[in-house]
């Protein structure tokens, strides 16, 4: 396959996935109809390999029984499960739909809730806080590498040093002292990604912004007058649009990873809000005996990453001209 043409299956391929993702993540739970905290009868589904199937009885006090098979027997009902037959008075049973049928496409977990709707009610939340962090990333990132690359020689030596100082301290030791002084939650996790991943961001548009200010297009705009400001919003910003695009997409899977790991580790979103960070963490002990508990959200997890990592490097072979082979 020629180079430009594996460059654009690379770029198709990705966002597709990617688009396939945030689809199935934002219209998933609507269509399956279950709720993610419903814990279905926990005695008769905990740890339901995937597939399993299960015919349930709505008593009139809400709560729902679940067997493999349910029968009316005189003025009784019948639910037949994993410790037997259990009898119910018709008197208790909800008249309206008393019988239902419920599937767990892939499994459930040791309450009895679905593991599919966890797994993309969780990925609505990992994917909403990466583009969140990403976005806060990119608001303090670019005005700092504008202000660095602009700066005249007293300012752009301390400017750049604050950087790199920044980038220099391990971020997760960052992000873990960050969490210990910072209640967790969503907007938290958010803020935290988003104040701990600016960094490179920064030191792109310094680049990009020191490489571009002796081009002939800026001299021309200084000579016109143009000040400073207007200079980096009009001018340089634009032309530096598709190195910050790739930037934004190589990051986007880190921060679907560093929420990953905080919530795995228990400091990022806090249950009983699903992420697939959490997900993986509450299938860790279960590995053995029920392994779809953590695989579909890490395979999720995993699936993001690569599709961010197939944009990223596709728009950097498509956009960059400085990547792209000699004679290519």
């Amino acid at each position: 396959m020629p180079e430009r043409g594996r460059r654009t299956a690379s770029l198709r391929a990705g966002l597709a996935a990617l688009g396939a993702l945030v689809l199935a993540a934002v219209a998933g739970p609507p269509l399956l109809g279950g709720d993610s905290e419903r814990a279905l009868d926990p005695p008769a589904t905990a740890l339901s390999p995937p597939g399993a199937r299960f015919e349930t009885l709505r008593l009139t006090a809400g709560y729902e029984l679940a067997g493999s098979r349910v029968t009316r027997a005189g003025d009784r009902w019948l639910v037949e499960g994993p410790r037997g037959v259990r009898e119910v008075p018709a008197l208790r049973v909800d008249p309206a739909r008393p019988v239902a049928v419920v599937r767990f496409w892939l499994g459930s977990d040791a309450l009895g809730r679905d593991v599919a709707a966890r797994a993309l009610q969780g990925g609505r939340v990992s994917l909403a806080v990466a583009f969140a962090a990403v976005a806060l990333s990119l608001l303090c990132g670019i005005p700092a590498g504008l202000a660095a690359g602009l700066a005249r020689r007293p300012f752009d030596g301390p400017l750049l040093g604050a950087i790199e100082a920044a980038q220099a301290f391990p971020r997760l030791f960052l992000l873990v002292a960050l969490v210990a002084v910072v209640p967790a939650g969503v907007s938290a996790t958010v803020a935290i990604l988003g104040f701990t991943g600016w960094m490179p961001v920064a030191r792109l548009v310094r680049s990009e912004t020191r490489r571009m200010r002796h081009s002939d297009f800026v001299l021309a705009a200084r000579a016109a007058g143009v000040g400073r400001v207007r200079l980096a919003l009009r001018h340089l910003l634009p032309n530096m649009a598709a190195p910050v695009a790739i930037e934004a997409s190589l990051a986007m899977g880190a921060a679907v990873t560093a929420e990953a790991a905080l919530s795995f580790l228990g400091l990022g979103v806090p249950p009983p809000v699903p992420s697939w960070g959490n997900l993986i963490a509450d299938g860790r002990a279960l590995a053995a005996s029920a392994w779809w508990v953590a695989l579909f959200p890490g395979l999720a997890l995993v699936a993001t990453v690569v599709a961010c990592g197939l944009v990223g490097d596709a728009l950097r072979d498509r956009l960059d001209p400085r990547s792209a082979p000699i004679g290519g």
